[in-house]
């Protein structure tokens, strides 16, 4: 009895009752290295790769679910191996992570960072999960950059190319790619209040013709929901707009700033960014979005060749009945050696999961 409940231990299927005082067991799917995925880590991707599929795809979600679902202990692995070499290259995420929340706030136009915290609580999200999911995807993304996306080249003859070849891929409408500064001005205001902020508007009109950098004033001074990007709005196609907005906007060059103007939100300002005209932009014109798409699509097989060496080099144990679509067959299989005291410590680590969102 005691050796079959001393391999079920190695299984990660059960610890001894003394190891179980404020620890949530759970089923083990995976080992990486050091770390585990559990039953609930993957039952919670499953559960998040179905409400993606669903803003993505409406009622078609169901048939794309049944295609994806067979790679997602892969994903799950793929994280884990990323988060590992994040810790061996030394990367942290902190001071990203303190922008990226800050940016958050900033949109949600929330006073405080526990206002931030609060508006989460309020929508059921523990906001110390959300805070470490967030850290997680900041040190993959660096991982990425670091040891894959430096690696990348592409050469203007590559460009070409593409260019050459997807020329009427790139055809596009007139458009014009807007920034903002908003001045809010509150329905119920006095008429002292939309004077006060008119006059803001002004001020910080001036303050641009005068030589400021509109993204800088923007981040600093904008009370619009884009502020922390500068202000960047995107680009609006004819018809996309407004029509006094429209009229305005597309009758001026790239670079121009219009005076102020008074909406519904408050006092605005816009810059025009870019002013493209329609038909097939120029190679010139068109080189940074070709740059994006050849190197994504380098960035894929490289990533995932990366993370198969990754694989021959760490210790992955897979629970029989789940499948890693991304093993390779240089991986070595680990002898497990984990004591009862660790895996309990690896139980503890895991009763305050990172919410997937």
């Amino acid at each position: 009895m005691k050796k079959a409940l001393f391999l079920l231990i190695l299984l990660g299927l059960v610890l001894p009752a003394a190891l179980l005082a404020d620890t949530i067991v759970e089923e083990i799917v995976a080992r990486v290295n050091s770390e585990v995925i559990t039953r609930s880590d993957y039952q919670k991707g499953r559960e998040q790769l179905m409400r993606d599929l669903e803003q993505q795809y409406g009622t078609n979600a169901q048939e794309k679910f049944q295609d994806r679902q067979k790679d997602l202990l892969r994903d799950l692995i793929d994280q884990q191996l990323l988060l590992d070499k994040g810790k061996e290259l030394g990367i942290t995420a902190d001071t990203e992570l303190v922008k990226r929340l800050d940016e958050l706030r900033k949109q949600n136009n929330l006073a405080s960072m526990e206002d931030l915290e609060k508006a989460a609580q309020e929508q059921g999200v523990n906001f110390e999960d959300f805070k470490q999911q967030v850290r997680n995807s900041i040190i993959t993304q660096q991982v990425i950059a670091q040891e894959v996306g430096r690696k990348i080249q592409i050469t203007r003859e590559e460009g070409r190319k593409y260019y050459e070849e997807h020329k009427s891929e790139l055809a596009q409408p007139e458009q014009v790619h807007l920034s903002e500064i908003l001045v809010a001005v509150p329905a119920d205001a006095t008429p002292e209040q939309v004077s006060a902020a008119q006059a803001k508007a002004n001020g910080l009109l001036k303050e641009i013709r005068g030589g400021a950098n509109f993204e800088e004033v923007a981040k600093r001074s904008s009370q619009g929901p884009t502020a922390a990007q500068g202000g960047d709005l995107g680009y609006f196609k004819r018809g996309t707009l407004a029509k006094e907005l429209e009229n305005l906007t597309f009758a001026m060059k790239t670079g121009d700033i219009t005076d102020v103007i008074h909406t519904r939100q408050g006092f605005v300002i816009l810059k025009v960014n870019r002013h493209d005209e329609a038909g097939i932009p120029s190679f010139k014109d068109s080189e940074p979005r070709i740059s994006d798409v050849l190197y994504y699509q380098k960035l894929q097989p490289a990533l995932r060749a990366y993370l198969t060496k990754l694989r021959e080099e760490s210790f992955i144990n897979i629970k029989q009945g789940y499948v890693d679509t991304g093993a390779s067959p240089n991986q070595t299989q680990p002898i497990v050696t984990a004591s009862a005291e660790e895996q309990a410590e690896q139980a503890k680590k895991k009763k305050k999961k990172f919410l997937i969102f």
